[in-house]
């Protein structure tokens, strides 16, 4: 064991025996009473020793016995401790791709502050190289999602669409303006190959043939995303997939709903739930629809087309990595020029066949 704080948290002495690991609240930890001696061990404590070193390095600066071991107990209880050596076989593959975990290093931190074990950060890149995921659309904002996410170390992520690259398409972190002309698909996968740290895994390694963990629908139209169709999420529901919308539909930007098939609401919870509210809402999405299909022009902002996609790819991480992201069960809007996120609920319908109601 070579025990080190983890360094994603700044250190700070609140009074001469109060120190505070991390500036944010939803972070930080306070750990008191530290005496001077046992504050210059935690500054040892960074992954250069192992604990024999550090037990005779706590005795030459007058610790006690057994000193050593309970504030390394201590940190790690607190969630600061990592472990040069820890993770497991899987952390472990991960250490043998250097370069790769060079680009990944502030996914490294922020990882370590999620999963608080030691060699939690590794062993979550691990899990997100075993993943694949699809991401429908290849627009400012599905383009971008796609290639933040194999920046991020998803190990496979697949990108669909039809037609070829518009002049309207590019966005930096997205397509670039050389691929102008190029089919969507094929502008796109190289767009995420350019992000990944690192080869994707080949035929026969882990998440090669994975099944898909999530589907993130960022359709070029805005309104596919506003307004969902049932049709196209079908055999997701059936399938059990995940999937997550985003987009940007006349200057305001959405993410959400997250739909876990059977447990939150889906596209057909929601336009039930529209219909209920305005009966006149199927006939003007007919017409809607028709419009956006002979547009040529939308009104996607760059900033917020490009701040759509950040938060899209930080749920869809959020959800990847174990977790449950706000945007499970409410959809999240900010409309130009305040820019105010707000979140809107998103609640099962009790007529949806999808079964998130709970009603028979």
């Amino acid at each position: 064991m070579y025990p080190k704080v983890k360094p994603a948290l700044a250190r700070a002495w609140r009074d001469l025996q109060t120190v505070q690991f991390g500036v944010t609240p939803a972070h930080a930890v306070v750990l008191g009473p530290v005496d001077t001696a046992t504050g210059v061990l935690i500054d040892r404590i960074d992954g250069t020793r192992g604990m024999d070193l550090l037990r005779a390095e706590a005795t030459g600066i007058g610790l006690p016995d057994g000193r050593a071991d309970a504030v390394v107990r201590w940190l790690a209880g607190a969630g600061l401790l990592d472990d040069a050596t820890a993770g497991g076989p899987r952390a472990q593959a991960v250490r043998g791709h250097p370069e790769a975990v060079e680009r990944l290093g502030p996914d490294l931190g922020s990882l370590s502050l999620v999963h608080r074990e030691p060699g939690g950060d590794l062993r979550g890149i691990a899990s997100r190289r075993a993943i694949r995921v699809r991401v429908r659309g290849s627009g400012r904002v599905g383009t971008v999602i796609a290639a933040v996410l194999a920046g991020a170390g998803v190990g496979r992520v697949e990108v669909m669409d039809g037609g070829r690259v518009e002049p309207a398409d590019v966005a930096p972190g997205g397509l670039a303006p050389g691929s102008v002309g190029r089919m969507r698909a094929e502008a796109a996968a190289g767009a995420v190959r350019e992000s990944a740290p690192g080869r994707p895994p080949g035929a026969g390694e882990e998440g090669a043939e994975a099944g898909l963990s999530l589907v993130v629908v960022a359709p070029r139209d805005g309104l596919d995303a506003w307004a969902p169709d049932p049709g196209l999420a079908a055999d997701w529901m059936a399938s059990g997939i995940p999937h997550l919308y985003a987009g940007v539909l006349e200057g305001t930007g959405l993410v959400g709903p997250l739909v876990l098939p059977g447990a939150t609401a889906c596209a057909g919870c929601m336009e039930r739930e529209r219909v209920d509210r305005d009966p006149a809402w199927p006939r003007m999405l007919v017409q809607w629809r028709s419009l956006h299909r002979r547009r040529t022009g939308a009104a996607c902002d760059l900033g917020l087309s490009t701040a759509v996609a950040g938060l899209a790819a930080a749920h869809a991480l959020s959800f990847l990595d174990g977790q449950s992201p706000a945007s499970a069960g409410a959809r999240w809007e900010a409309a130009l020029p305040a820019l105010h996120w707000e979140p809107a609920p998103v609640r099962p319908h009790p007529d949806c066949p999808c079964g998130a109601s709970g009603e028979p």
